[in-house]
């Protein structure tokens, strides 16, 4: 009983050391860069305790991701969480998840240094994060089918759509504002969004 009570606050305590240090190692040096060493000289614990929780770099590394995005995405969320109606939220939360993802120092470092690494997730299979992101996106779909606001459609098509939608906005928004206001830029996806998703006129 003892040794349970001692070892689960412990457990907890590096599972969030373990990825400020992996944070911290892709900040400096980029994820091609980085190495379980390297994480675990950071975090200052035995490389056999880090390989324990994750084999390989790809999977701290995806960890990290899902933790460091999950959070931006609940805090965008959360800043839309009094709109009037889901439509509201959900246009307005999307546009502020833009904004938070691509100004996320991990997220620029990643396309700015190692961009290459998020080709699978798009032209392969959809991560982690995205199925977040679409998670938010269907409970949204449904509470404005719910309450009039969104046009009825099929819930999986509509979210798939709108996901990749805002995602080519989070992965091309920094070369497509090199000549285009990106504040003209987000507000004509939030006018995209909201046209997309207003019932039609009977």
């Amino acid at each position: 009983m003892t040794a349970k009570r001692h070892t689960s606050p412990v457990t907890r305590v590096e599972d969030r050391v373990l990825l400020d240090a992996a944070r911290d190692c892709v900040l400096e040096q980029g994820v091609r860069r980085t190495t379980l060493t390297d994480v675990a000289r950071r975090a200052q614990v035995s490389r056999m305790t880090l390989y324990r929780r994750h084999p390989d770099v790809r999977s701290l590394l995806a960890a990290l991701m899902t933790r460091e995005f999950g959070e931006l995405l609940t805090r965008a969320a959360a800043s839309v969480a009094d709109g009037p109606t889901a439509r509201d939220r959900l246009v307005r939360g999307a546009v502020a998840g833009v904004r938070a993802i691509t100004a996320d120092p991990v997220m620029r470092t990643v396309l700015d240094r190692d961009g290459a690494l998020v080709l699978p997730y798009v032209v392969e299979r959809l991560g982690s994060t995205q199925k977040i992101a679409e998670a938010y996106l269907v409970g949204q779909l449904t509470a404005g089918h719910a309450d009039g606001s969104i046009r009825r459609a099929d819930t999986a098509a509509q979210a798939r759509a709108l996901l990749l939608t805002v995602q080519s906005f989070v992965l091309s928004l920094v070369p497509a504002t090199a000549d285009v206001d990106a504040e003209a830029l987000l507000a004509e996806l939030t006018h995209l969004l909201d046209a997309a998703l207003r019932p039609e006129e009977p």
